[in-house]
């Protein structure tokens, strides 16, 4: 396994949609296992798709089981996911490790329907809110092209420069 070298705004590859994955083979997983162990090595990051390491497949990764009280399937590997429904709109801070000096605030689904292939090639279903929907929304963006300041609420107040804290 390895980490991988991000691609970080304004890198025009980042504009780039994916295309979907039809083969599921052991280079498809190696491929799967460097991308989480990518998004594990990114202080506090719970998300990662393969556009952001340069490989233009719909692939991603999301994890927030590690942040406290926040409902959650845990590890998902979702291939080729498609949001099926979504409710209400929820407003909220973003952070991407391909934008890394910045936050913003997005407004997301606050409930989504999801269904996605995992590693394997099995259709998976998924109901999820709050963080985690909020998390797999941005990794689907990435799939699209899209980075959280293309949907910025305003980019005048809705933009923040990232703390970085000395350690």
């Amino acid at each position: 396994m390895a980490v991988l070298d991000i691609l970080k705004y304004p890198d025009p590859r980042l504009k780039q949609a994916s295309a979907p994955v039809t083969g599921f083979d052991d280079a498809l997983r190696a491929f799967i296992a460097d991308l989480e162990e990518t998004m594990r090595a990114g202080p506090g990051s719970v998300g990662i798709a393969a556009p952001q390491v340069g490989d233009f497949r719909r692939i991603a990764i999301v994890d927030v089981s590690a942040k406290p009280k926040i409902p959650n399937h845990g590890r998902l590997v979702l291939i080729n996911p498609e949001i099926l429904e979504w409710e209400g709109m929820v407003k909220g801070r973003e952070g991407c490790m391909s934008v890394p000096d910045f936050t913003g605030n997005v407004i997301r689904a606050g409930k989504i329907r999801l269904c996605a292939q995992d590693e394997h090639g099995e259709e998976r279903e998924y109901e999820m809110e709050g963080f985690e929907a909020r998390a797999v929304q941005h990794e689907i963006d990435h799939l699209d092209g899209l980075l959280f300041l293309d949907r910025l609420v305003s980019k005048r107040h809705d933009l923040f420069r990232r703390k970085v804290y000395a350690g």
